[in-house]
Order: C-alpha cells, then sequence, then structure tokens
C-alpha cells in the first residue's frame, strides 16, 4: 500500500479514533493536518484511502466489531466530505466518466471519494454508487456517451454482474471508444481478474488511478481490441 512516511502516524492515530466513534479527536487531528499545509487531495489519497482499505479489510476478517465498523465508516465519510470542500479544482479534462461502485458501506464511501477527487481533477463525473441493474447502466451509456465507464471498489459477489455487464457492452458494439476502468475492492485481491473479465485499464488506489487515467488514456484490452476496432469502422 503507497502512503506517505509522514503519514505512518497519523493513519495510526486517526485509526484509534475512528473505530472508536470519537468524532471531535477525528476532525482536530485532520485539522492539524491541513493547518500544516498538506493538501486535502494528498490526505484522502494518503490517509483516507489507505484506513479505508484497512477498515474492510479488518471488518471482512472479523477482526474489528460492527459498532466500530460502523463508527468508522460514517465518521471518515464525515471527513471526506470536508476535504472535498476544501479541494482545488483543476482545468477542464473535456472526458465525461460514468461511475458505479458496489453495494456496501465501505465500497459507497470508496465511490465518493474516487468520484470527488476526478472530479476536481477535471473530469465531468456521474456517480450512482451501487445497486444499479446492467440493463439501467447500458441505457445510461447510451444516454450519456461518456468517455470512460468507471467500475471501482466492488465486493467478491459483484464480480459475475461485472464480467456480465461487460460482456454485454462488447457483444453490442455499441461502444467503440468507451474505456472500461475498474479498480479498488475485489480486483486489488484478484490479480488478473480485470483483464480476464475484458475492462482496458486496472488501477489500485485512487492516486494509480488518477495517473493511469492520464498515461495509459488509449489503453484497451488487447482481448477486445480487435472487435471494437471492426465496430469503429462500420460506425
Amino acid at each position: 500500500m503507497r502512503t506517505s512516511p509522514n503519514f505512518d502516524r497519523v493513519i495510526e492515530q486517526l485509526f484509534s479514533h475512528l473505530v472508536s466513534g470519537d468524532r471531535r479527536a477525528s476532525r482536530n487531528l485532520v485539522e492539524t493536518i491541513y493547518e500544516a499545509g498538506i493538501a486535502p487531495e494528498t490526505v484522502a489519497k494518503d490517509c483516507f484511502w489507505p484506513l479505508l482499505e484497512t477498515i474492510s479489510s479488518l471488518y471482512r476478517k472479523d477482526q474489528i466489531t460492527q459498532l466500530s465498523h460502523q463508527y468508522s465508516t460514517r465518521l471518515l465519510r464525515m471527513l471526506v466530505d470536508q476535504a472535498q470542500a476544501r479541494y482545488t479544482v483543476g482545468a477542464e479534462r473535456r472526458q465525461r466518466i460514468s461511475m458505479f461502485c458496489g453495494p456496501s458501506e465501505t465500497e459507497e464511501l470508496a465511490g465518493q471519494l474516487v468520484a470527488d477527487l476526478l472530479e476536481a481533477d477535471g473530469y465531468e463525473v456521474t456517480f450512482a454508487g451501487g445497486g444499479v441493474a446492467n440493463d439501467e447502466i447500458r441505457e445510461e451509456l447510451t444516454q450519456r456517451e461518456p468517455d470512460i465507464l468507471l467500475l471501482f471498489a466492488s465486493s467478491a459477489k459483484d464480480a459475475p454482474f461485472i464480467r456480465e455487464l461487460i460482456d454485454g457492452i462488447r457483444e453490442n458494439g455499441g461502444y467503440p471508444d468507451l474505456q472500461i476502468v475498474v479498480g479498488g475492492g475485489i480486483f486489488n485481491r484478484a490479480p488478473g481478474l480485470a483483464e480476464e473479465i475484458g475492462a482496458d485499464l486496472h488501477a489500485a488506489s485512487p492516486r494509480d488511478l488518477l495517473e493511469k487515467l492520464v498515461e495509459q488514456r488509449d489503453a484497451r484490452n488487447d482481448r477486445f481490441a480487435a472487435t471494437a476496432t471492426r465496430h469503429r469502422r462500420v460506425a
């Protein structure tokens, strides 16, 4: 997990505040980070994100209680909301992203964190969260014609539905220029799954995602590139 060395102690302290539900201590600690001149975007990427991953992992392994999980996710959501209000909005990238995620509390929070950072980075983002049926997602793609479909932070039980969604998009051929990007969640825990189900790009974290969307803007899954090219020529 990639974090700034300066955040190691902060992450440890903030984790303790989060799982115990200490709202005031959590806010005060994060405020001291901002007062030290650390950008809120950096705090979100290098502090909030690894904390969220840790909390999700511990809960999945029954190493923290339901109560601690709910304390921490709700407190983190508050901190993520407050950070977003401090973001510096960058120049427009002129790319539209339609974003969805898994339905759990941590997946929704991870999705929100990512959506906020993407918007600040100049992308036009719609974020529906989890639980949206595949046919509705495909209809939304037809209506909005986004440049990127982003499926970020999904659980293992979501994988079959994501595979079905991507298969339907590939078979339909109506979105030849669409880049399909996945990240977080099950895709971090199952190496190779992203490529196997037909995604064009996989990102492990928000920082990784922001970098790859720029550096690999034209990346396409080799297994489907020829099909996409044929559909583009026909169109």
